[in-house]
Protein backbone atom coordinates (compact mmCIF):
# COMPACT_ATOMS: atom_id res chain seq x y z
CA UNK A 1 0.00 0.00 0.00
CA UNK A 2 1.43 3.31 -0.99
CA UNK A 3 1.99 6.05 1.54
CA UNK A 4 0.34 8.80 -0.53
CA UNK A 5 -3.03 7.03 -0.46
CA UNK A 6 -3.05 7.09 3.34
CA UNK A 7 -2.32 10.82 3.50
CA UNK A 8 -4.37 12.05 0.58
CA UNK A 9 -5.42 15.69 1.16
CA UNK A 10 -8.19 15.41 -1.42
CA UNK A 11 -10.56 13.60 0.96
CA UNK A 12 -9.84 16.06 3.75
CA UNK A 13 -10.49 19.07 1.52
CA UNK A 14 -13.73 17.48 0.22
CA UNK A 15 -14.90 16.94 3.82
CA UNK A 16 -14.03 20.53 4.74
CA UNK A 17 -15.88 21.89 1.70
CA UNK A 18 -18.93 19.75 2.47
CA UNK A 19 -19.12 21.18 6.03
CA UNK A 20 -18.35 24.72 4.92
CA UNK A 21 -21.13 24.75 2.29
CA UNK A 22 -23.78 23.90 4.87
CA UNK A 23 -25.74 26.94 5.99
CA UNK A 24 -24.31 28.09 9.32
CA UNK A 25 -24.58 31.68 10.54
CA UNK A 26 -21.16 31.54 12.28
CA UNK A 27 -19.07 30.18 9.43
CA UNK A 28 -17.82 33.54 8.13
CA UNK A 29 -17.02 35.03 11.57
CA UNK A 30 -15.25 31.79 12.60
CA UNK A 31 -13.30 31.81 9.32
CA UNK A 32 -12.35 35.47 9.85
CA UNK A 33 -11.22 34.90 13.46
CA UNK A 34 -9.26 31.78 12.47
CA UNK A 35 -7.57 33.64 9.63
CA UNK A 36 -6.74 36.62 11.86
CA UNK A 37 -5.25 34.37 14.52
CA UNK A 38 -3.18 32.48 11.97
CA UNK A 39 -1.90 35.58 10.21
CA UNK A 40 -1.18 37.44 13.46
CA UNK A 41 0.85 34.48 14.74
CA UNK A 42 2.77 34.32 11.48
CA UNK A 43 3.31 38.09 11.60
CA UNK A 44 4.68 37.93 15.16
CA UNK A 45 7.08 35.13 14.24
CA UNK A 46 8.22 37.01 11.16
CA UNK A 47 8.95 40.13 13.24
CA UNK A 48 11.49 38.38 15.47
CA UNK A 49 14.98 39.79 15.30
CA UNK A 50 17.66 37.27 14.63
CA UNK A 51 21.01 38.38 15.97
CA UNK A 52 24.10 36.71 14.65
CA UNK A 53 27.17 35.81 16.64
CA UNK A 54 29.01 38.73 18.20
CA UNK A 55 31.77 40.37 16.27
CA UNK A 56 35.12 39.13 17.58
CA UNK A 57 37.15 41.81 19.30
CA UNK A 58 40.07 43.38 17.55
CA UNK A 59 43.18 42.25 19.39
CA UNK A 60 46.14 44.56 19.70
CA UNK A 61 49.28 42.84 20.88
CA UNK A 62 51.51 44.83 23.19
CA UNK A 63 55.12 43.86 23.59
CA UNK A 64 56.84 44.95 26.76
CA UNK A 65 60.36 44.02 25.75
CA UNK A 66 62.66 45.87 23.42
CA UNK A 67 63.39 43.95 20.26
CA UNK A 68 67.18 44.12 20.38
CA UNK A 69 67.80 43.08 24.00
CA UNK A 70 71.12 41.53 24.85
CA UNK A 71 71.58 38.37 26.88
CA UNK A 72 72.85 40.43 29.82
CA UNK A 73 69.67 42.55 29.78
CA UNK A 74 67.52 39.45 29.65
CA UNK A 75 69.43 37.89 32.57
CA UNK A 76 69.13 41.12 34.60
CA UNK A 77 65.38 41.26 33.90
CA UNK A 78 64.96 37.62 34.91
CA UNK A 79 66.94 38.18 38.11
CA UNK A 80 64.84 41.22 39.05
CA UNK A 81 61.66 39.30 38.33
CA UNK A 82 62.83 36.34 40.44
CA UNK A 83 63.66 38.66 43.35
CA UNK A 84 60.17 40.17 43.12
CA UNK A 85 58.63 36.68 43.06
CA UNK A 86 60.70 35.67 46.10
CA UNK A 87 59.49 38.76 47.98
CA UNK A 88 55.88 37.99 47.10
CA UNK A 89 56.27 34.36 48.21
CA UNK A 90 57.89 35.44 51.49
CA UNK A 91 55.06 37.94 52.12
CA UNK A 92 52.47 35.21 51.47
CA UNK A 93 54.27 32.86 53.88
CA UNK A 94 54.38 35.60 56.54
CA UNK A 95 50.62 36.18 56.10
CA UNK A 96 49.93 32.44 56.36
CA UNK A 97 52.06 32.12 59.52
CA UNK A 98 50.33 35.17 61.06
CA UNK A 99 46.95 33.60 60.28
CA UNK A 100 48.07 30.32 61.88
CA UNK A 101 49.21 32.25 64.98
CA UNK A 102 45.79 33.89 65.20
CA UNK A 103 44.05 30.51 64.93
CA UNK A 104 46.42 29.06 67.55
CA UNK A 105 45.54 31.92 69.92
CA UNK A 106 41.84 31.38 69.26
CA UNK A 107 42.21 27.64 69.87
CA UNK A 108 44.07 28.16 73.13
CA UNK A 109 41.48 30.72 74.25
CA UNK A 110 38.67 28.22 73.66
CA UNK A 111 40.47 25.35 75.39
CA UNK A 112 41.63 23.34 72.36
CA UNK A 113 44.95 21.50 72.53
CA UNK A 114 46.54 23.24 69.54
CA UNK A 115 49.96 21.63 69.95
CA UNK A 116 48.45 18.14 69.78
CA UNK A 117 46.49 19.10 66.64
CA UNK A 118 49.65 20.43 64.99
CA UNK A 119 51.52 17.21 65.79
CA UNK A 120 48.66 15.15 64.29
CA UNK A 121 48.58 17.31 61.16
CA UNK A 122 52.38 17.04 60.79
CA UNK A 123 52.15 13.24 61.17
CA UNK A 124 49.38 13.04 58.54
CA UNK A 125 51.36 15.20 56.11
CA UNK A 126 54.48 13.09 56.67
CA UNK A 127 52.47 9.90 56.03
CA UNK A 128 50.99 11.37 52.83
CA UNK A 129 54.46 12.45 51.65
CA UNK A 130 55.85 8.96 52.39
CA UNK A 131 52.96 7.34 50.50
CA UNK A 132 53.54 9.66 47.54
CA UNK A 133 57.26 8.81 47.55
CA UNK A 134 56.43 5.10 47.68
CA UNK A 135 54.01 5.42 44.74
CA UNK A 136 56.58 7.40 42.76
CA UNK A 137 59.32 4.84 43.53
CA UNK A 138 57.00 1.97 42.54
CA UNK A 139 56.13 3.70 39.26
CA UNK A 140 59.80 4.36 38.52
CA UNK A 141 60.63 0.73 39.28
CA UNK A 142 57.85 -0.45 36.97
CA UNK A 143 59.12 1.81 34.19
CA UNK A 144 62.69 0.58 34.71
CA UNK A 145 61.51 -3.06 34.66
CA UNK A 146 59.54 -2.38 31.48
CA UNK A 147 62.61 -0.88 29.84
CA UNK A 148 64.74 -3.85 30.88
CA UNK A 149 62.12 -6.27 29.47
CA UNK A 150 61.90 -4.29 26.25
CA UNK A 151 65.68 -4.25 25.85
CA UNK A 152 65.86 -7.96 26.58
CA UNK A 153 63.07 -8.73 24.10
CA UNK A 154 64.51 -6.36 21.53
CA UNK A 155 61.33 -4.27 21.25
CA UNK A 156 61.35 -0.49 21.20
CA UNK A 157 59.06 1.75 23.18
Amino acid sequence: MRMITRYNPKAGFADFWNEFRRPNPYRWPILAVSGCMTFSLLWMVAQEDVIGPPVPPEVTYITSFAEGRTDAEIAASNTANQEMQDELTAAAERRAERQKDMYRALGRATGIDVDKMEREIAAEQAAEAAAARARRNAAEAAIAASRVNNERDGTAE
